[in-house]
């Protein structure tokens, strides 16, 4: 299995929308995802956090059976158009893939 964590810095406003807002979305399009694609096993995002450094605003986790299954999320469809919009309201990304 491979995990998936991705940590994101927000630009203050965004698309119209203050950092806030821009992270619930993110929240509520990353977690869609969840069921829709094939090799996906787990998704969670919080925007609620409690410590971190470097400081982040938004931290996704996820499940993936293995590096295929990780590849096929990353370039799928529907992961593409939330890229799209985090692209968009991000001022920075870490990330880290690894074999649990």
């Amino acid at each position: 299995m491979i995990r998936h964590i991705v940590m994101w810095t927000l630009k203050e406003e965004a698309e119209g929308n203050p950092a806030a807002a821009n992270a619930a979305a993110m929240k509520k399009m990353l977690e869609g995802l969840a069921g829709r694609i094939e090799g996906l096993r787990h998704i969670e995002v919080s925007h609620t956090i409690v410590g971190a450094d470097p400081e982040c605003h938004v931290v996704l986790c996820s499940e993936h059976d293995d590096v295929d299954a990780l590849n096929h999320y990353q370039g799928h469809p529907e992961h593409q158009a939330c890229v799209a919009f985090v692209r968009k309201v991000a001022a920075s990304r870490s990330a880290v893939d690894y074999e649990v």
